[in-house]
């Protein structure tokens, strides 16, 4: 019984080394051997891009802020989508803001609340989030930063309805609720109710939640910044824009370094991966590359 008993062990004892050899050095070791190949190993280093310098610059794979000190973007770089990966494309962070489409109400700072309370610094709506990036890039780029279901001052256009039968029946109260008082409402009347500010810290839940499509703006309908420009990834790490949005950065990223619009198109052409397979997903163009390649061929003057 004894023997049978060491013998189970020992055997159990030589699955153990072998095992460790096999998983924990050979395969580790083989892996490692064929990351070191012959156009494999740049990848396996994670796709680093190196300055001039040969100091790194970043990844490839993993996207980048272009902006100073302030949060302002640097006009001489094609600019990427928003990340809400910790402070921003923070590896050790990655995550979504995890904010769905009904989420179209901020909680307006409060300045009776505590300093330093959520209630004093107040959140904004992931609406809100994407109307006033909308209006940054359109600013930024030139353009019309308009978008259906967004004020001009760039908050989301949502009013809070209270009716006479709680859902229903004629409005008594309307009220701005993104627009905290003094501000002027983006619609003077609604349902031939005037439309009052909001009042930081007054609870308007028992209105009916009531988003406005055009708010005045019929330039909205078909908005000029596309959506990847003002919504951020999953990962919140995605280095690529759409090409749409690198189209509209081509001119200011043109301008800024004093070359032909046309050789900044043709840079972001050679930076642009199309369809997986032929079929999934969209055309991307890698803004980390991008720039990096505009650093190189076309230096900033002055």
């Amino acid at each position: 019984m004894r023997s049978s008993w060491l013998s189970t062990h020992l055997a159990a004892v030589r699955a153990l080394l072998v095992l460790t050899v096999l998983l924990g050095l050979v395969y580790p070791l083989a892996v490692l051997a064929v990351g070191r190949l012959p156009g494999l190993r740049e990848r396996a280093d994670g796709s680093l891009l190196h300055r001039p310098d040969g100091s790194v610059a970043g990844s490839s794979l993993v996207g980048q802020s272009f902006t100073d000190a302030d949060g302002k973007p640097l006009l001489r770089y094609f600019q990427t989508r928003p990340s809400a990966a910790g402070d921003g494309y923070d590896p050790t962070a990655t995550s979504a803001s995890n904010l769905g489409p009904e989420d179209v109400v901020d909680t307006l700072p409060d300045p009776k609340a505590a300093p330093g309370s959520d209630e004093a610094e107040g959140r904004q709506s992931l609406l809100t989030q994407v109307c006033a990036r909308s209006a940054e890039v359109g600013a930024t780029e030139g353009v019309d930063g308009a978008r259906p279901f967004c004020t001009r001052d760039g908050v989301g256009a949502v009013l809070v309805v209270v009716r006479t039968e709680g859902l229903t029946g004629p409005a008594t109260t309307v009220v701005s609720v993104n627009q905290a008082c003094p501000e002027q409402p983006f619609l003077a009347t609604y349902e031939g109710v005037r439309v009052s500010c909001a009042i930081p810290g007054d609870d308007y839940s028992h209105g009916v939640v009531t988003p406005v499509r055009d708010a005045g703006r019929t330039s909205a309908a078909a908005p000029v910044v596309p959506s990847d420009a003002v919504t951020a990834s999953g990962s919140g790490l995605d280095p690529d824009v759409s090409p749409a949005y690198a189209q509209l950065q081509v001119p200011r990223v043109a301008r800024e370094r004093g070359v032909d619009p046309d050789q900044v198109e043709q840079l972001v052409a050679a930076h642009t991966s199309g369809r997986a397979l032929g079929f999934l997903g969209e055309p991307v163009v890698d803004v980390v590359t991008l720039n990096a390649d505009l650093d190189t061929r076309f230096p900033r003057r002055g």
